[in-house]
């Protein structure tokens, strides 16, 4: 297996360093800079598979910056921040970022997330064939959900939401993660129902059997979790 490159913008050293002999044991090679137009220079320099980038930085804020690589490369980038503003995160998803991970998080959950999201910018057709074989398929780019190649008709607020689960698929989504995820849980007119509520009106819509979900489950205590 070859070895897989990943370029991290984090002027928090310490955490670099976790976070970098962490990611060695996978076979994932790090190299950090803490000032964003090094690494932005050095990005011109040399062939990464990833991006891992943080917003609060010296000299750039992290938005120009992702802003700045999506120009000149195409490479994936993961958004690690401890910024907590949701206007952030829906900024860097629009410019073009693939995953928002808030800090602090296990290393673990950035590790799978990488091969994830590689895996998924990396397709072959064989793997494009695979996705086609998925019963539920969020397209970002046309904003549309299909189940069975079918366009699912949902509200604003259910889109949001199912969307979030299907990219957090087979990962527990706890109820703080969605209200943190979604600024429109506070501002629409649906959420005056709860999110109990939004949550079965979805089932209703992606379920064969509402009452015993298989795709959309429940972990009590914990959150939800989205399964195809």
């Amino acid at each position: 297996m070859s070895t897989v490159k990943i370029l991290m913008v984090e002027d928090d050293i310490e955490l670099a360093e976790v976070l970098t002999q962490y990611l060695t044991n996978y076979n994932i090679e790090v190299t950090n800079f803490d000032d964003p137009y090094l690494a932005l220079s050095n990005l011109k320099l040399n062939k990464y598979h990833l991006v891992i980038l943080d917003l609060t930085l010296p000299g750039m804020d992290g938005l120009d910056v992702c802003k700045e690589i999506l120009k000149y490369h195409n490479i994936p980038i993961i958004i690690s921040s401890a910024r907590s503003d949701i206007k952030d995160k829906v900024t860097a998803l629009e410019l073009g970022a693939d995953d928002y991970l808030p800090k602090p998080y296990d290393p673990r959950e950035l590790e799978v997330r990488i091969k994830t999201i590689l895996r998924r910018f990396n397709q072959t057709p064989q793997d494009t064939q695979e996705k086609k074989k998925k019963k539920f398929i969020y397209d970002k780019d046309k904003k549309i959900i299909t189940k069975d190649q079918e366009v699912l008709k949902l509200t604003a607020l259910e889109f949001e939401l199912l969307s979030l689960f299907i990219t957090r698929e087979n990962f527990i989504v706890s109820r703080e993660d969605i209200y943190d995820s979604l600024d429109s849980l506070y501002s629409s007119s649906e959420s005056s129902g709860s999110l109990a509520v939004i949550i079965n009106r979805i089932r209703h819509k992606i379920e064969d059997d509402h009452k015993n979900p298989i795709h959309l489950q429940t972990i009590r205590g914990m959150g939800y979790k989205f399964v195809q």
